[in-house]
């Protein structure tokens, strides 16, 4: 048999393994992960991360792991991880605040959109840049501080050294997209130096495993170890390389809308992010905090919560398209694009005594798929849309999104980032596949564009 891929992909709620040959996954598991939060500051345990790594590698039954010829890492962008003289602790995840009313003000300044368009990193408390700059002018660290994250954890783990990928990197805010190195001009800003951050790789690049690693784990001495790419980029690239569309939608807690491209492209005012992820690729596109939180805070506050999402197509058919000329913003959580503002917030607007609770549900809805609308104007998203996030298991719910954005959706099998990952690497025979294909109705698009002209007038 061929020799087996083993990819590790570490989200920010769970670690998911995956042992695919020859296309064919044949292993499967995840770990899940604990993060800590304390008021703003939202982080993870450096020694508990690398426990639940090294826990499912040695659950795979032994006649796998001695298969596994290729290891290679998907994880979450926006991580930062400070090492004082080699010791490992807390890892801020990109839901950390502290840097919130720091970023608030850099924004106002020349160097935010200069700095923006060097890395096609946006500028928000969730990068690594904030995160830094914070930390910089609270003194939290000593200067000898190594800022690293989670790919640089796992790399360090599995080669001897920590190493970065482009992909994670150009996430970071610090990485330059032209020169592909780390920014001189922006490290010069926040008074950090080269050697305090990680060696830089390409996304393919390969290293022997470490022999500490191999031993401990039961894998072969000889397997190669792939620095890979960010969890984002590669469900994009996965949605891809299975459908043809180069765009994306993914409905999970939060949103995202993605674009594989060919060139970098930036947008000063709405900053889109763009991100690296091979010679041949970008990703661009834009992120949401309000996905399907949205909706489990409607089935908490509004719905029946031990129904209401069986009940949602009969709850959706008793209100209008446009629910009676209710509007609901959708911002519970802030938002990241187009705004990058946490202090945006939620409300519903032309509320009246005529409106039933089928109405206000609807309108949750449509207000927060009318953002995902402005978000797919923003990355230039037409044709057709790859979808995938738990939203789209409820059908009604996929065919009110290709009404609202008037797009088709396709809901994208092996959309995970562990087959990005393995399509990444391994450039399988390329089998365009697609599950059900969900078409605009031609009456309701016409009135969701209408309605959409006028939708987040104050």
């Amino acid at each position: 048999m061929t020799k087996a891929f083993l990819g590790i992909d570490v989200g920010t709620t769970a670690i998911k393994l995956g042992i695919i040959a020859e296309n064919q996954l044949l292993y499967q598991t995840a770990i899940n992960l604990k993060t800590y939060v304390e008021g703003p500051i939202k982080y993870q345990q450096s020694a508990e991360l690398e426990q639940a790594f090294v826990q499912g590698i040695k659950e795979i039954p032994t006649e796998l792991r001695q298969q596994v010829g290729i290891i290679s890492f998907s994880t979450a962008m926006h991580s930062v991880m400070p090492v004082v003289d080699g010791v490992k602790g807390k890892i801020f995840i990109w839901s950390d605040e502290q840097a919130s009313q720091v970023i608030e003000e850099f924004k106002h300044t020349d160097l935010a959109k200069h700095f923006y368009q060097r890395t096609g990193t946006p500028i928000h408390p969730m990068s690594p840049f904030a995160k830094i700059l914070y930390f910089g002018q609270q003194k939290s660290y000593p200067k000898n501080v190594h800022w690293w994250g989670i790919k640089e954890l796992l790399m360090e783990y599995f080669t001897g050294k920590a190493r970065v990928d482009y992909s994670i990197a150009s996430a970071t805010g610090l990485f330059n997209l032209e020169t592909q190195k780390w920014d001189s001009e922006i490290l010069a800003y926040l008074e950090v130096a080269p050697k305090q951050l990680a060696e830089l790789t390409d996304t393919t690049a390969a290293f022997p495993i470490h022999s500490a690693a191999a031993a401990n784990l039961g894998l072969p001495a000889e397997a190669k170890v792939i620095t890979g790419a960010s969890d984002g980029c590669l469900t994009a690239y996965a949605s891809f390389y299975r459908t043809g569309n180069t765009s994306s939608l993914t409905i999970g807690t939060s949103t995202a809308v993605r674009n594989i491209t060919e060139q970098a492209h930036f947008d000063e005012e709405k900053q889109n992010f763009c991100y690296y992820l091979d010679r041949k690729h970008y990703v661009i596109g834009a992120p949401s905090n309000n996905g399907g939180c949205v909706l489990a805070w409607a089935a908490q506050a509004i719905g029946e919560p031990a129904t209401f999402y069986q009940q949602l197509p009969k709850t959706l058919a008793a209100s209008p398209l446009g629910a009676k000329g209710l509007r609901f913003f959708p911002y519970l959580n802030g938002e990241r694009a187009p705004f990058w503002s946490s202090n945006k917030k939620a409300e519903f607007k032309h509320l009246t005594i005529e409106h039933t609770k089928a109405d206000m549900i609807r309108g949750v809805l449509e207000g927060m798929l009318m953002n995902v609308r402005i978000l797919t104007g923003m990355v230039g998203a037409r044709g057709a849309l790859s979808v995938s996030g738990g939203f789209f298991q409820t059908s009604a719910l996929t065919q009110m999104t290709a009404d609202l954005l008037g797009l088709s959706c396709m809901y994208a099998e092996e959309n995970e980032p562990l087959f990005g990952l393995y399509y990444l690497i391994q450039q399988p025979e390329r089998i365009v596949e697609a599950g059900k294909t969900f078409v605009p109705d031609e009456s309701c698009a016409k009135e969701y564009q209408m309605l959409a002209k006028e939708y987040f007038k104050e």
